[in-house]
């Protein structure tokens, strides 16, 4: 139950509707009840004794139980449905915003298909115990009492004998609960892993194809369908032999009725009628006991989803607003690295090893080295997205811990190396960042992105509906969009992750040109491999595990003779290559 108590403030908020749906469940149950007790009346009074006067009275009340029942049943339901669906709402919404807050070392392990799985069928699986399961105990639990409270009136020796059977029942139901949620656990936690693996084939389809690793994927695919087959296979054998035993626990249990109850009409000390309302009252016990192991079979499946979804909402939130932060306008776009280290993870070794630089308000700072030098991780820890394992970083004077996480983020504008567009429109997609921008905002950034002629060659032009991840357009294409989406946000700071990597050179130069004008007057950081693309900067960081091994500007680092200087010839040499077999 630490689970579902640890989940109390998700589906609590609307226990009115619980509350509602419960008495509503015993009224209906309390009719169950009496069916037995109207079978017995007109076995003992009316068919034996021949009292037929009470026919008309007995088929009447019938009736107005059931106009009752079917009236109690429908607002147990609803109200049932309604608890769940409006707890599910909370708790699903409350998962969406603990995913928004979360930094990006929770994501660098986080796998999408899991995540959705989390969110979809865990969720489902939470719900339908609450808008059910629970409700079903409640019934279970005062049937059980009120058939028991009425069989001790017809026949105490019957009773008791009924009793006698119900611990073997339950011993049954609790080790059928201990062993059932492990299973479900791994049902889950399976088809997370399944999700994830179409996920991600879907997403590299191109990669997949184009690599010719098709039967590698399938052979991949079927390796996790089978271990989600087998653990549903064991589950599967779990339920087939725990219910045929409580089968015939229930089985011994009605022929042992019958005969002792058999011998007591036959004695005289029990009638016809209160015999077959017995047996009538035991199915209420019986079946009801059996239908135990089901309520046990969602309990134990919402509790394993619930697991899982406390996975995500108990993850610890490592970057967060401090309680006293600054409220400013606008940022000028002064940077400054004191003594910044980072780690992603306590045991990692060091992406950033002591940096110390600064970049004065509106100037552009180039950063280059070779994959996995720290280039990226230097423009991370402007926005936040991690924090520094030592150190402090510097907006305009102050830490960044001083100004708001979403105050920050709008200050900085950032065009990374992979370009995510949107399933929507290409309007839609450049105003993500500023959805209340004009469309002639829209439209001029996209010019100074490169992309206002190639959306214009498009069937609706900026009205266009992208695919997923954007589908349909070039690298290149994508990337001028993404620029664009950053340039429509008039950022503080500018950071280009490699911006222009999926363009070709024509149009780096043309880029190159209309971001020359975007750049004035902001702070710029361009990260790049082609050192064209950096030689207008006003300083330069070489890096090289983690560490500033080099800095100055193009003119500067190509007179120093470093590894600034070797990349220069590698590439000038390569130009001069190309150029030669032309």
């Amino acid at each position: 139950m630490e689970t579902f108590k640890k989940l109390k403030q998700y589906y609590w908020p609307y226990k009115k509707y619980f509350i509602a749906s419960i008495f509503f469940v015993l009224i209906v149950t309390g009719i169950t009840v009496i069916y037995p007790m109207v079978l017995q009346l007109t076995i003992d009074e009316v068919i034996t004794a021949g009292n037929y006067d009470l026919i008309p009275i007995l088929s009447i009340g019938f009736i107005i139980l059931m106009i009752i029942k079917g009236i109690t049943n429908f607002a147990q339901q609803y109200l049932g449905d309604l608890f769940g669906i409006k707890s599910v709402y909370l708790l699903r919404d409350s998962l969406y915003k603990k995913l928004q807050r979360l930094s990006f070392t929770y994501y660098d392990n986080a796998r999408t298909g899991d995540t959705m799985s989390r969110l979809t069928m865990d969720v489902e699986g939470f719900k339908f115990f609450l808008a059910a399961g629970l409700k079903e105990l409640v019934r279970v639990v005062f049937l059980i009492v009120t058939s028991l409270f009425v069989m001790f009136y017809y026949s105490i020796p019957l009773a008791l004998l009924t009793m006698a059977v119900m611990p073997f029942l339950i011993v049954v139901v609790k080790r059928f609960d201990q062993r059932v949620h492990p299973a479900f656990r791994s049902v889950r936690k399976s088809l997370g892993n399944l999700n994830t693996r179409i996920q991600e084939n879907v997403s590299g389809m191109n990669t997949v194809k184009s690599l010719s690793k098709e039967d590698f994927e399938i052979n991949r695919f079927t390796v996790d369908n089978k271990k989600y087959r087998e653990v549903n296979i064991e589950t599967a054998g779990i339920w087939a032999r725990y219910f045929p035993l409580m089968e015939l626990i229930g089985n011994i249990a009605m022929v042992s009725l019958l005969i002792f109850g058999g011998w007591l009409v036959i004695e005289g000390k029990l009638q016809l009628g209160e015999l077959v309302a017995f047996f009538s009252l035991v199915s209420y016990i019986i079946g009801p006991l059996m239908f135990l192991g089901f309520i046990v079979n969602q309990f134990s499946q919402a509790k394993a989803s619930g697991e899982r979804l406390l996975e995500i909402l108990e993850q610890e939130e490592t970057v967060t607003d401090q309680e006293d932060t600054v409220e400013v306008d606008k940022l000028e776009g002064h940077v400054e690295f004191k003594d910044v280290t980072l780690r992603y993870y306590e045991d990692d070794d060091e992406a950033l090893k002591n940096l110390n630089f600064e970049v004065p308000a509106g100037k552009i700072v180039g950063l280059i080295g070779a994959t996995g030098s720290g280039k990226t991780s230097i423009t991370q820890l402007l926005a936040r997205f991690y924090q520094p394992s030592e150190g402090v970083v510097y907006l305009d004077g102050r830490p960044t811990t001083d100004y708001p996480l979403s105050f920050i983020r709008k200050q900085i504008g950032y065009v990374f190396q992979e370009a995510f567009l949107f399933s929507t429109t290409i309007k839609d997609n450049i105003a993500f960042g500023n959805p209340h921008a004009t469309m002639e905002e829209i439209i001029e950034a996209a010019k100074r992105a490169q992309a206002h002629d190639f959306i214009m060659e498009m069937p609706r032009g900026y009205d266009t509906m992208l695919g997923e991840r954007g589908m349909g357009l070039s690298g290149g294409q994508r990337q001028r969009i993404s620029i664009a989406r950053a340039l429509l946000i008039d950022p503080t700071i500018l950071v280009l992750d490699d911006a222009t990597s999926a363009v070709d050179m024509e149009t780096e130069q043309r880029i190159q040109l209309a971001l020359k004008e975007v750049m004035n007057d902001r702070t710029t950081f361009i990260i790049a491999h082609r050192i064209s693309s950096l030689k207008h900067a006003d300083e330069i960081l070489v890096l090289d595990e983690g560490k500033i091994v080099e800095r100055g500007t193009h003119d500067q680092l190509i007179e120093n003779g470093g590894p600034y200087q070797r990349i220069y010839e590698i590439q000038y040499k390569d130009r001069e290559a190309i150029a030669g077999i032309n």
